[in-house]
């Protein structure tokens, strides 16, 4: 989201010290538009602590190689951030923590790992908001969670649950992991399955039901399956024997016991948060944020 905030508002926004604050400031404006349509009662900024784990990449070298800025031996790669944004990242952690939002990540986990995990325990609603559709898979209607997808944009976003995922891509939210290792995905360096795209990809798992029973009809010479797919599908046996691993978004890892509920926050928050609002130039994002956790108070009172 902050990689969004960054490129969505001009980065002559800044400090008084001339420090970029264009994402802090966007994000701020993002958690204020969304804490007023949806009046959380918890919030949790789920962080990437590995943004390309290597267990992942083990399997599929290829993933997200194209963001790799360098790779220096003993170190973890880098991924390619604007110097301007990278500034900015410790000043968004310090906004949240100020403003007494949770930020959770997991060593050698991805933030959607994170999600997926705080999605599957949380004990009712659960909006996610992302603008990564791998994030499709945790949609569940019988336990209230959808996904709120922000690919056009925050004040643009999509409410979409599982009917909205099949009337898209024709597969159910637990399909769309297996969808998504046929289909292939160019931006995660995913090369998915040759001669497969979304609509094939599709067909197979409406017949088939998922990849374990499509890989399996596609060694049944007498099966239905055309032998141009049962080819391909063969000839991709490496790839589709990993790739389902590196997509699945974890679902049980241990992040202790954080506390996500929001809280009204005290004097004391807030006038740290005043303070720094004040250094970093943040302006009407930092009053719009506070005004809509305050109605949130409100509400509750």
């Amino acid at each position: 989201m902050y990689f969004r905030a960054y490129y969505g508002v001009p980065d002559s926004i800044r400090a008084p010290d001339g420090t970029p604050v264009n994402a802090v400031r966007g994000l701020l404006d993002f958690i204020a538009r969304l804490v007023g349509d949806y009046s959380p009662g918890a919030m949790c900024a789920c962080w990437d602590d590995d943004w390309r784990p290597q267990w992942r990449v083990d399997l599929i070298p290829s993933y997200k190689a194209h963001r790799v800025v360098e790779e220096v031996t003993g170190a973890p790669d880098r991924e390619i951030t604007p110097d301007p944004l990278e500034a900015q990242v410790p000043l968004i952690r310090e906004a949240l923590a100020l403003l007494g939002i949770a930020v959770v990540g997991a060593e050698g986990y991805e933030a959607d790992d994170v999600i997926g995990t705080l999605a599957a325990r949380w004990n009712g609603p659960v909006d996610v908001v992302t603008g990564d559709r791998d994030l499709f898979q945790v949609i569940d209607d019988d336990r209230e969670v959808r996904v709120l997808y922000i690919a056009r944009g925050v004040g643009r976003h999509e409410r979409l649950d599982a009917r909205a995922v099949v009337s898209r891509y024709r597969v159910l939210p637990s399909q769309y992991p297996d969808f998504a290792v046929m289909r292939g995905d160019a931006s995660d360096g995913l090369p998915g399955v040759a001669g497969i795209g979304e609509k094939t990809a599709a067909d197979l798992l409406a017949t088939h039901g998922d990849l374990d029973a499509i890989i399996a009809a596609a060694q049944d010479p007498d099966g239905p399956m055309t032998g141009a797919l049962r080819s391909r599908i063969r000839a991709a046996a490496d790839y589709l024997a990993v790739a389902p691993a590196v997509v699945r978004v974890a679902t049980d890892l241990d992040l202790g016991t954080p506390d996500l509920e929001l809280q009204p926050l005290a004097d004391q928050q807030r006038e740290a948060f005043a303070a720094f609002a004040e250094q970093w130039g943040l302006g009407g994002s930092a009053t719009r944020v506070l005004a809509a956790l305050d109605a949130l108070d409100a509400l509750d009172k």
